[in-house]
């Protein structure tokens, strides 16, 4: 249920087809009247919603017909509740593409009216919703989805088509989308099953956590953090001021975050990762990385055989470095320290790497670690200013450990969550 302030007062006659007569009653501090109707149709169409105010919820059935109900409430203490109710008008009618549904106050009515539309439709429909304030919930369909509230939030089911979802605040929650998925809240957190398409998702303050995305997908917000369990395809995530976790990713992966910490488990594209002040997190290195960070730790794990071979490059300016590379994997290490009288570089003694000292601009002096590992290979740069640099020789189970549990971590995480925002969604569509 939702709050409403109607602008005005005066009768207007409820419309369209089916046994639409109130049927009104008091409980307690309430007046509330039920419309209901019924309209025959067939597979495949859609339905077009129009609410002025109030939540919708979208059933699914397997029947050749669309009916629905329409829940009011009013104050009862308010003076001309009963005419009030009456003022919420309604037409519903068959067209060529579906149902046609609108629902509207009347522009001379004021008062304090909640307004709730549950429509039955054939699960082979699409939906096409919208309402100028309230809630929007709806099961599994096979068809297309787009939703639009002023201010609510969105929980929809499985979309077999594509789905856009849009919000004036509120909070956004989908299962599966096998196809394109936009998504985009003034406020609120936005929450994702399996992506079969591409996806792009904003909001402007709230936490964006996808289960996984197979096309090409941008994600931004403005303050939260930003976490994907698989992506198949190019990734862009950013945020100002949150986390960016990643799990496994198969394309090219771009991170931006003001201020936040970034962290890929497994990196098998070319990334290009950046934070200002948070730390950098890589458990399984397999492509080319480009890392920097502005105070932050910077952590990688490499995996040999590397899938594919390409310079990488990580970069803090008063964070430490420290790279985990197999014994067997055959690397070109160029390491250095800018400030070299208070900071190291650590070299495993597994591996045998030149040491040299420069003098530097400031009257002290850089301190630098380089050469081939099992042969040489393609270069890896590490570079910090006032930081330490280790270079540690890996243990692969150890590292496999790490990646399976952080995987499980992330999996459970976006489960919760879908399920925490399931829970409170349902409380507020309750009456």
């Amino acid at each position: 249920m939702i709050f409403v302030c109607l602008p005005a007062f005066a009768n207007a006659a409820a419309g369209g087809k089916g046994n639409q007569k109130p049927e009104t009653f008091r409980s307690g501090p309430r007046l509330k009247s039920d419309l209901r109707g019924e309209i025959p149709t067939q597979d495949g169409r859609r339905i077009h919603l129009v609410l002025d105010l109030g939540n919708i919820v979208i059933h699914t059935q397997n029947s050749g017909k669309v009916d629905y109900t329409v829940h009011l409430e009013t104050d009862a203490s308010q003076k001309d509740a009963k005419e009030l109710l009456k003022s919420f008008s309604i037409t519903a009618r068959e067209t060529p593409e579906g149902i046609y549904f609108r629902g509207q106050t009347s522009r001379q009515s004021s008062g304090r009216l909640w307004v709730t539309v549950t429509v039955n439709v054939p699960k082979s429909y699409s939906l096409e919703l919208s309402t100028g304030g309230g809630n929007i919930d709806s099961d599994d369909v096979d068809g297309t989805e787009t939703v639009l509230t002023s201010g609510g939030n969105i929980k929809a089911g499985s979309v077999s088509g594509k789905a856009r979802l849009v919000t004036g605040g509120g909070h956004i929650t989908v299962k599966n989308v096998a196809g394109g998925l936009f998504a985009n809240t003034g406020g609120g957190h936005i929450t994702t099953g399996a992506v079969s398409g591409g996806a792009t998702l904003h909001t402007s303050g709230g936490h964006i956590r996808m289960a996984s995305v197979d096309g090409l997908a941008k994600l931004s917000t403005g303050g939260g953090n930003v976490t994907v369990e698989h992506s198949g395809s190019e990734l862009n995530a950013e945020t100002t001021g949150g986390q960016i976790e990643v799990g496994e990713t198969t394309g090219l992966v771009r991170a931006k975050t003001g201020g936040g910490g970034i962290r890929v488990v497994r990196v098998s594209g070319p990334t290009d990762l950046e934070t200002v002040g948070g730390s950098i997190y890589l458990t399984q290195v397999d492509s080319a990385v480009k890392a920097s960070t502005g105070a932050g730790l910077i952590t990688a794990w490499f995996v040999a055989p590397v899938k594919s071979p390409s310079q990488c490059q990580l970069q803090s300016n008063d964070g430490d470095i420290v790279v985990y590379i197999p014994r067997q994997l055959p690397v070109t290490i160029d390491a250095q320290v800018q400030s070299g009288d208070e900071h190291r570089v650590i070299v495993d003694p597994a591996f045998q790497l030149k040491m040299s000292y420069d003098a530097a601009s400031n009257g002290g002096h850089s301190v630098r670690a380089e050469g081939p590992l099992n042969g040489g290979g393609e270069i890896l740069h590490l570079r910090t200013v006032a930081g330490n640099i280790r270079v540690v020789a890996s243990d692969a189970g150890k590292q496999m450990q790490i990646y399976k549990q952080q995987m499980a971590q992330m999996e459970e995480q976006i489960r919760l969550q879908l399920q925490s925002l399931e829970q409170s969604q349902s409380r507020e569509n309750s009456p």
